[in-house]
């Protein structure tokens, strides 16, 4: 005899097949309403309605969605980052939101390290200019190329990712500076590195800055033209962050002047990215920029183990908040 579904759980769209995983930690007492779509247009006002909680893959969630949403206790998105959210709006609907935190900090740690020790010896621009040698060979030595041991990495936002990524600078000899407003006096006793109080003063000093903090009104921007001005000459950016950190334009001017050495990217405003004149001239693997931008799609937080991952703790969450009543990982509307 099939027991009848006491919960019914909607997700909006999935990356990756199926949601039989899902399935499996929310048990037999949920039934699963798969949309299928991130086209928040197409999503029923009569399924909406029936749900008790939603989980968000890559959709965007409006005021038109919400509205809909009468019997919803929660609303989770698989990833970090929620900027397609309205939290505003399901904060006047009484929905509780989260994110999901807890995975893939691992890879983008990884990541991040990657595109770090490539650019900093410069790999990519060797492979580059490499095919090209005929009559000689080692004597090809890019310049300047320095040890680890007396370069300084800047790492802004020193959370989760941002910890894990200045425990795997510190093997390699790097001096480590970090910025972090949101994290308490001492937090980098406690983790190992130098804390800076001012953005700039980090910016002044490193010779690779990576980013590892949210969007947001504060962080838009970041490194736009007058900032990218400032930063030591010859400095790496990398980001594994959000695409709204750099301004695209700025970044172009300051790899082109030679300011920037070189820059690592796997997020990006737009993606996939559209036409944009650095862009064009990366697709276009142009001599000028050869080896000194690498763009990733967007998949720093990818492994096999990270995308289980997610999808389970985020069905995990779902099931909390049905058992109990708890959001986990619960984000509020800054006032």
């Amino acid at each position: 005899m099939t027991t009848k579904a006491k919960f019914v759980v909607g997700i909006t769209d999935h990356m990756i097949g199926t949601p039989d995983l899902e399935a499996e930690v929310l048990g037999d007492d949920v039934e699963i309403d798969f949309f299928g779509s991130t086209d928040e247009a197409q999503f029923s006002a009569a399924r909406l309605e029936r749900l008790d909680a939603l989980m968000v893959w890559g959709a965007r969630l409006g005021p038109q969605s919400i509205a809909h949403l009468k019997r919803c206790k929660g609303v989770v998105r698989y990833g970090v980052g929620y900027e397609k959210i309205d939290l505003e709006a399901l904060a006047k609907a009484g929905i509780p939101f989260a994110n999901n935190p807890d995975y893939g900090t691992e890879e983008v740690a990884d990541h991040a390290m990657a595109m770090i020790l490539s650019l900093h010896r410069r790999l990519w621009e060797h492979d580059h200019k490499a095919r090209g040698y005929r009559n000689n060979w080692q004597v090809n030595s890019l310049k300047p190329l320095s040890r680890s041991n007396p370069a300084t990495a800047g790492v802004v936002g020193v959370g989760r990712i941002g910890t894990a990524v200045v425990n795997r600078l510190k093997p390699f000899g790097f001096r480590i500076l970090g910025y972090d407003p949101g994290q308490p006096p001492g937090h980098e006793k406690a983790i190992g590195y130098e804390r800076c109080e001012r953005l700039d003063a980090l910016f002044a000093s490193a010779d690779v800055i990576t980013l590892h903090c949210p969007a947001n009104a504060q962080t838009r921007g970041l490194l736009n033209a007058d900032r990218l001005a400032r930063i030591k000459p010859g400095t790496i950016i990398v980001n594994t962050a959000r695409g709204e950190l750099i301004d695209l334009d700025a970044l172009e001017a300051a790899l082109r002047s030679g300011h920037l050495a070189a820059a690592a990217i796997d997020a990006l405003q737009q993606e996939p990215p559209g036409d944009h004149p650095l862009l064009s001239a990366w697709r276009a693997r142009e001599a000028w920029l050869a080896g000194r931008l690498v763009i990733t799609p967007h998949n720093a937080f990818y492994s096999d183990h990270a995308a289980i991952e997610m999808r389970r703790n985020a069905a995990r969450t779902i099931r909390i908040l049905l058992d109990e009543g708890r959001l986990r990982n619960q984000i509020t509307v800054s006032s």
